[in-house]
């Protein structure tokens, strides 16, 4: 067993889950500075816009 310490480092191993939610915040914050860095690429895509049947109408 080991020595009950307050600043002993296995203090954080009693806690599992806040380690789990600390390293998969870790992870999107990193992920997020990785998108912020190298943005992806923008495809360029044709407009086709739909002319209203009215314009080919007789007057």
């Amino acid at each position: 067993m080991l020595p009950y310490r307050k600043d002993h480092p296995a203090k954080m191993f009693r806690r599992p889950l806040l380690l789990v939610v600390l390293l998969l915040s870790g992870l999107g914050v990193l992920g997020v500075l990785g998108l912020a860095a190298f943005p992806p690429g923008a495809v360029p895509v044709p407009v086709e816009r739909v002319l209203p049947n009215e314009r080919f109408q007789v007057r």
